[in-house]
């Protein structure tokens, strides 16, 4: 990447220009990109204005003590809202009046997008740029009344006499009293008038007008500071403590029903509904309830019911007991609570101990010297983990079970309980007695920070005799999440800083200056970082330089909308669809171990293996669960994403794949945002491509490969009509024993249906009725629409008879007592050359014969498949080639027949002359049509197209394709053929039959082996098929590669991102593309940074600012 890649390209920067002005002053247009007449811009000015205009007459009249303030603010008000409407109906009236036909104007069309035409000060085009109006009704009467409401509490706020109380300066009062209205008439102006472009956008589409509301309930929460003090809190104040004295009279009660509540509000919704779903279903069918499969309440069973009911009633007997029994003597309570507190603190060590433990860094700084070393096998990963996992259970048992249970004790025992009538008391402790389960590490060491400064401090200071303990625990929960949030942007900000001056592929012209800027500007940087704090709003460092500015407050999952609803699909897709499931089980058994860290909703964690990248991101959080969403990243690596994806590679090799790691060395990559966690085994595909030069193209495997092709093709049809008589109920009818079943074998001695005009080589030739007056003397005869075959392929050889042609017919039909049947066998001689009598008589008839052994036929192939165009001199001049040898060890090795005489039944068949004649004809007319009528050898460029479906044209190729299940088995066979091709030239030759039949049932049971395109290749892996193969070509390289996916336990390297910088990172994705459409593929924003990983940022956006390839559901985990 080069350092002097443009922020914002040519055009950008003027658009960006005229934006910018737009969006500061609320949605005035005063910088257009082409000539505009003056009364534009007067008529914006003077909308703008407007309020300003109308509270000021409010203002004077009450400086003229003519009206008192409230009357001067609804004065103010209501002429706002009358203006408002007015300036709607107008919108209204000018699209109402711009429909009218008028003659076209031809447009410039390189000219700017947003150009306008104006042709009178009140024109309809005029009136359009200005008022661009609502889109729903709703929405205008509804934005009047808000800006009358705003304007009238504006007024009344900014009355001078009011501002010159509070301030007691003339001047400062004329300061706020400017400033204060011209933002009013920023608000007022972008709701009623025109909006302008928000630079908060997280969204493509405004559907429902809530961008013009922004700036107005800004406002309106500003100016209404003093009203809802007086009144909200009153309200509090005056009916809180009544409702809850009234229902909740016992502090007994009240703790108990705090515990019980905080328990239920942290437990799985969706767990609770599945549990009621299940409840309803029974009742209504009278059944056990089964649980639902592909539901997150799948795993949500009784066991885990019983375990919550029994946790729930022990919390609820611990804290009324204890508050009930304890609370006699002061002095006893106070002790018990201080103990309890001593409990806490050693809780709080040993889960901590036992939580590093279980990570490869300690506070992301050490090596844990109790993580195993060099890890690369997945089993000895499995023998070494075993013991850590051992801990994580009792740490589960500890964090689960026991933490929750002694600080319930701890609030139980607390004095401040019974002040329960106090707003302060209630909201505290509600808060509490959920955190407890909410969120209980957490809530542990707030509960030891506040027993630990109560146990040090001094009984009469302000944090012990003016907070109770609820409002204690509630601050040193603030303080800590913004405590973690600061931390976290600072580490940020400096990465950001330190990468912008040492990586050269960062440093730009700019980067001396902006450093030292942030240097002498320090302090300030700080200040904007506590503010972002504060806010919890992300840090924004614009175009990822070091200028940073505070981003607005976004939810947890940054982007509106469904989590998983969208995602750039494409082949790879499937491989995440396949991992998510395998993935969840193991992410399970991390989580609940502690392996992931503390888990807090935000946070963000990166998976690799091989050339795969998982983004996993928390969404909730709560008592023995987790909900996660997953995505995918691309496969298909550009450059920014190699070099971002190779550091990644770095981490994790410097942390796990060390062979003498030092005890408590440091993290080498300590200034990435990137720290690792841990290796999870999971059970998915490896993808290995190999070049196939000296396989493929080799002599002997190619003159080879026609061999086996033909013993594969015989055990693909003998196997296809196996499992085809398997599938039959009753193999045998009464009706038919002894009898034999006459078919029409289309043996060598009695050629079927020849393609050609006469039986000879000259094989190019097609039937009569594949020729056509129009292309008798064409190059090559046009072949009839396939539709016209398709109705006689039911017959095996049937050619329908012709006006003036000759029927011949054997006196022998009629003496056999067959001629209504053996006239659809009948073939049709039209304008034959002489030929002798014995070879006119075999072309004119075949005669029906019987299978040696009877059950011979429930093997046969399917009538449909013994028709075919192939002459009867290329089968005998194949016909050496079926191996006679294999194809009895074949039929001898079948499993379909049951009977006691199960080896005598089968040494018939096998010796069964008709059938092999039926099966000879079929494969080499299915051998022809992979190949032709060529006995060459094929070249590496056939094979691979005949792998990929194209075969080459001939008769038989049409025949084929009528048959599309005998089209599949043979492009199986091919497969297969080519699969043990080069199995045989990695692994060695094929010894006996035996072991050739052993690779052939590997092969249909454990490999599918086709086309990445093909949907089978999707399906065999979302069914985890074992092994799959795939044949290509590399055109950049010349070479012919294969593709092999293997199934197995492999190791996937999880670590955890700083989540301040993946926020910061999509807040300025966010700005950039949506407000300064900033859309530039080759932009400095997307390039590769190996520090902040932004490119990978980026890409695991949701779309359509990001990327992902995969992108699944909320994914909810039980911590068991």
């Amino acid at each position: 990447m080069s350092p002097d890649v443009p922020l914002l390209n040519d055009y950008k920067q003027d658009f960006l220009l005229k934006r910018f002005p737009q969006t500061v002053l609320g949605g005035p247009r005063l910088k257009l990109g082409y000539c505009a007449p003056p009364y534009v811009y007067v008529s914006q000015i003077v909308l703008f204005l407007m309020p300003w205009a109308l509270g000021g007459t409010g203002t004077l009249l009450y400086q003229l003590d003519i009206l008192r303030d409230y009357t001067a603010a609804a004065l103010s008000g209501g002429l706002m809202v009358f203006t408002a409407a007015v300036i709607q109906l107008i919108s209204v009236y000018a699209k109402s009046k711009s429909v009218v036909v008028k003659r076209m104007i031809t447009r410039n069309i390189l000219a700017e997008e947003d150009q306008h035409e104006f042709t009178s000060c009140a024109g309809a085009e005029t009136v359009k740029f200005l008022i661009p109006g609502k889109k729903y009704v709703a929405n205008t009467v509804f934005h009047s009344v808000l800006a009358g409401l705003v304007c009238g509490l504006g007024t009344w706020y900014l009355l001078p006499n009011r501002v010159t109380l509070l301030y007691g300066s003339p001047g400062a009062t004329a300061v706020l009293f400017v400033f204060g209205w011209i933002t009013l008439c920023i608000g007022e102006y972008s709701l009623i008038v025109n909006t302008a472009a928000e630079t908060a956008t997280f969204q493509t589409q405004d559907t429902y007008e809530i961008t013009p509301l922004m700036r107005p309930l800004y406002i309106f929460f500003f100016v209404s500071v003093d009203l809802a003090y007086r009144l909200l809190v009153m309200f509090i104040i005056s009916a809180g403590a009544p409702v809850a004295s009234y229902f909740i009279p016992s502090t007994v009660g009240a703790v108990v029903f705090m515990t019980g509540l905080g328990f239920l509000l942290s437990l799985n919704p969706t767990d609770l509904s599945m549990v009621f779903r299940c409840g309803v279903a029974r009742h209504r069918v009278g059944s056990r309830c089964e649980a639902f499969p592909g539901n997150s309440g799948y795993w949500f069973r009784w066991k885990e019911c019983l375990l919550c009911i029994a946790v729930l009633g022990m919390a609820l007997l611990e804290a009324g007991l204890l508050h009930r029994y304890a609370s006699s003597s002061q002095v006893s309570r106070s002790s018990a609570q201080t103990v309890v507190g001593y409990v806490l603190m050693v809780l709080l060590s040993i889960l901590w101990l036992l939580r590093e433990t279980q990570s490869i860094y300690i506070f992301g700084i050490f090596r844990n010297p109790f993580y195993p070393k060099d890890i690369q096998a997945v089993s000895v990963l499995f023998d070494k983990q075993s013991k850590l996992l051992k801990i994580g259970a009792v740490r589960w048992i500890l964090l689960t079970l026991v933490s929750p249970l002694v600080m319930v004790a701890f609030l139980a025992l607390d004095s401040s309980l019974h002040r329960l009538h106090s707003v302060s008391v209630s909201i505290g402790f509600s808060r509490a007695f959920r955190t407890v389960w909410q969120n209980t590490e957490n809530a542990l060491l707030e509960t030891v920070v506040v027993s630990a400064v109560h146990m040090v401090s001094n009984t009469d200071c302000w944090w012990n005799r003016s907070l109770d303990t609820g409002l204690r625990l509630l601050m040193v929960g603030i303080m800590r999440d913004r405590l973690v949030q600061f931390l976290t942007k600072v580490q940020f900000a400096v990465t950001v800083l330190l990468a912008s001056w040492t990586e050269k592929k960062q440093h730009r012209k700019l980067t001396t200056t902006l450093c030292v800027l942030n240097a002498i500007f320090a302090p300030l940087v700080l200040i904007i970082i506590v503010v972002s704090t504060v806010l919890s709003s992300p840090l924004l460092p614009l175009f990822t330089l070091p200028v940073f500015l505070v981003g607005f407050p976004r939810p947890v999952q940054s982007w509106p909308g469904a989590v998983g609803t969208a995602a750039c699909v494409c082949t790879d897709t499937v491989f995440y669809q396949q991992m998510v499931p395998r993935l969840t089980s193991a992410l399970q058994t991390a989580m609940a171990a502690g392996s992931l860290g503390l888990l807090v909703p935000g946070s963000h964690y990166l998976g690799r293996f091989e050339d795969r990248l998982i983004w996993i991101m928390i969404l909730e959080c709560g008592y023995t669960y987790c909900c996660i969403n997953v995505k995918g990243l691309e496969l298909q690596e550009t450059s920014c994403h190699t070099a971002e994806a190779q550091r990644v590679d770095e981490v994790f090799e410097s942390a796990f794949q060390q062979e003498h790691p030092q005890v408590c060395s440091l993290n080498e990559h300590l200034e990435n945002v990137l720290t690792p966690c841990t290796v999870l085994p999971v059970r998915l595909y490896s993808d290995a491509r190999n070049v196939l030069t000296g396989i493929i193209d080799s002599p002997e495997n190619l003159k080879e490969f026609k061999d086996d092709l033909v013993k594969v093709l015989v055990w693909v049809l003998i196997q296809h009509c196996s499992k085809r008589l398997s599938m039959q109920e009753n193999t045998h009818r009464p009706e038919n024993k002894g009898k034999s079943s006459p078919v029409v074998p289309p043996a060598s001695n009695s050629p079927p249906c020849p393609k050609s005009l006469e039986d000879s080589d000259s094989s190019n030739s097609d039937t009569v009725h594949d020729w056509s007056d129009s292309s008798i003397f064409d190059d090559e005869p046009a072949i009839k629409n396939r539709k016209e075959k398709l109705q006689l392929n039911n017959l095996p050889c049937t050619n329908l008879p012709i006006p003036g042609s000759v029927d011949f017919q054997s006196a022998d039909d009629h003496s056999a007592g067959t001629g209504p049947k053996n006239d659809l066998y009948r073939t049709v001689m039209l304008g034959l050359p002489a030929v002798d009598k014995g070879q006119r008589a075999d072309g004119a008839y075949i005669p029906l014969v019987e299978f040696s052994c009877s059950q011979s036929r429930l093997l046969s192939l399917p009538e449909e498949w013994r028709s075919n165009c192939t002459p009867r001199s290329k089968i005998m001049e194949m016909s050496p080639l079926f191996p006679e040898d294999w194809y009895q060890f074949v039929l001898r090795q079948l499993e379909c027949f049951h009977s006691e005489e199960k080896s005598c039944v089968l040494e018939e068949i096998a010796e069964d002359t008709a059938l092999k004649d039926l099966y000879i004809h079929t494969v080499m007319a299915c051998y022809i049509g992979l190949f032709g009528k060529d006995n060459g050898v094929p070249s590496p460029g056939q094979l691979v197209r005949v792998y990929n479906g194209g075969l080459p044209w001939s008769g038989t190729l049409d025949w084929l394709s009528e048959k599309p299940e005998l089209f599949h088995l043979v492009r199986k066979a091919f497969r297969y053929t080519l699969k043990l091709m080069v199995d045989k030239a990695s692994l060695g030759p094929i010894e006996d039959f035996k072991e050739l039949t052993n690779c052939l049932r590997e092969y249909e049971r454990d490999w599918y082996i086709g086309l990445v395109s093909e949907e089978q290749w999707k399906e065999a892996i979302l069914e985890e098929k074992p092994c799959l193969f795939c044949l290509g070509y590399e055109s950049s390289m010349g070479v012919y590669t294969s593709r092999v996916l293997m199934l197995q336990e492999l190791s996937v390297h999880i670590g955890k991102l700083n989540a301040e910088a993946v926020r910061g990172q999509w807040a300025n994705l966010s700005w950039e593309l949506l407000y300064a459409t900033n859309d530039d593929e080759e932009r400095y924003s997307i390039q590769a940074h190996p520090l902040l990983l932004r490119n990978l940022t980026v890409q695991a956006a949701d779309p359509p600012l990001g990327y992902p390839i995969f992108s699944s559901k909320p994914l909810h985990i039980h911590l068991y």
